[in-house]
């Protein structure tokens, strides 16, 4: 069965920043728990406690909530008014639509001196006669029944029948104990009923799904469509008896529905589950190693090239309102996988690239995927190779000036171009792969000494 867990306390408890020892007012509706536990623990401060159309069959473990103002259980299978007297602060308490068949414990209720509301609407006991005039003599402290005023007339007058209206309440009460015992052997019997039925399909399928001989296998297909089709006939023969079938609205057959239905829906899952797995997987890499491109979810995209920066760009347009938790993007040196919403998108890349200093990035205002993948090749920078091809056209001219020996002006800009030691290139380290290479004076004037009618011109 289903409880109250800590963690669905917290869950409910956001507005309270998910802290439960201080908290005032939960609503726990609609969870399907079959059993009312830990909150006189956990949540001692509780003024107002939500608990309609769950599956709790009795009142418990709430009497230790002193500040419990409203207490909500309509719509559960509660057969008995009990284990509220140490609510002392309990003003209002709606029993709507439950299975209180034993009036007389509303008497329990006398220590509550505080409550003004009570609504018994939807329960066997609002059909006994009587059951007004009971209810309004027995509790004094009680201004509003079901939604109407009890007026002081009123009171006065219940008051003065009360014994008679009592006795009667007593006898209605037993007669009802002993139809409700009906029902519960009549449910019990039902149950096993059905048990037995289930059991008695479960071995027969496991003898129609016994291993085949060798002369059958090549008609397993058709064999097993044949059989799920059985199944889905006999499912819903299941469904149209279970559903048709009359049956009394007591707590059992309450608890029956909702444990029928949570079997249909766990099958249903475990369907699903199991066609996903089944399901042939997408042929990403042939049995050779040789990567395909894919685009199973059919998105448009663009890969770019930019030389400039030396990087491949991938945009991939994937919708602008998919969460990005639903997206798994993994790059390799020669392809790129993106899995979206589990649907992969392959693109072999035209060059190697650097998985790791790639980067995967979400456009704000179109939501597109932008993949940028450094390559792994770096290329050579255009002003490196003209400084380099500076360094041999001056090496040249040098050169022929010592062959010639003829007088040559300089009449070149020396912050652009300059005449290197050649026998002596050393890069300095903080000019490593940066422009020429650093001039080596004393070789310069050893050549100006040389030449025989050199002008010392000081503009060059």
């Amino acid at each position: 069965f289903l409880s109250v867990t800590e963690d669905l306390v917290r869950r409910r408890a956001e507005h309270n920043n998910c802290e439960i020892f201080s908290l005032e007012e939960i609503s726990l509706h609609q969870q399907e728990i079959e059993k009312l536990e830990h909150l006189d623990k956990w949540c001692r401060d509780l003024k107002i406690l939500y608990l309609q159309n769950n599956l709790i069959p009795k009142i418990e473990n709430v009497g230790k909530l002193k500040k419990l103002e409203y207490l909500n259980v309509a719509l559960n299978n509660i057969e008995r008014i009990e284990n509220l007297e140490g609510c002392e602060e309990l003003k209002k308490l709606d029993l709507t639509a439950n299975f209180i068949g034993e009036l007389s414990t509303i008497e329990s209720l006398k220590c509550n001196i505080h409550l003004k509301e009570l609504f018994l609407m939807g329960n066997p006991c609002t059909e006994f006669e009587g059951y007004r005039q009971f209810v309004v003599a027995t509790l004094h402290q009680l201004k509003y029944l079901d939604s109407k005023e009890i007026e002081r007339s009123e009171r006065i007058k219940a008051l003065q029948n009360y014994p008679e209206v009592k006795w009667k309440i007593r006898e209605q009460e037993q007669a009802y104990l002993l139809k409700r015992a009906i029902e519960k052997e009549e449910a019990q019997r039902r149950m096993q009923e059905r048990k037995d039925e289930k059991q008695k399909q479960m071995d027969s399928q496991l003898g129609f799904d016994s291993p085949d001989s060798p002369q059958e296998k090549p008609n397993q297909a058709e064999g097993d469509g044949e059989q799920e089709r059985c199944r889905a006939v006999e499912s819903d023969d299941e469904d149209r008896r279970f559903w048709e079938e009359p049956t009394p609205y007591t707590p059992e057959s309450r608890l029956e529905t909702h444990r029928y239905i949570e079997e249909k829906r766990r099958a249903k899952d475990n369907k699903r589950e199991l066609k996903k797995r089944e399901r042939t997987p997408w042929t990403l890499v042939t049995a050779e190693g040789k990567v395909l491109n894919v685009n199973v979810p059919k998105l448009h995209f663009s890969l770019k090239d930019d030389e400039e920066n030396n990087q491949i760009i991938l945009d991939l347009a994937v919708y602008r309102h998919l969460d990005t938790s639903l997206l798994d993007v993994d790059v390799q040196p020669t392809y790129i996988r993106v899995l979206v919403k589990g649907k992969p998108f392959q693109l072999v890349l035209p060059e190697e690239v650097k998985p790791d200093s790639s980067s995967a990035k979400r456009s704000q205002t179109t939501g597109h995927l932008v993949v940028t993948m450094p390559k792994a090749k770096e290329i050579i920078l255009a002003k490196q190779k003209v400084s380099a091809s500076i360094k041999h056209s001056d090496c040249n001219t040098q050169k022929k000036n010592k062959r010639s020996g003829q007088v040559e002006k300089l009449e070149v800009d020396p912050s652009k171009y300059s005449f290197p030691d050649v026998t002596k290139i050393i890069q300095e380290k903080e000019r490593t792969g940066q422009g020429p290479i650093k001039l080596q004076p004393e070789k310069v004037r050893e050549v100006q000494k040389s030449c025989v009618d050199f002008e010392n011109n000081e503009d060059v």
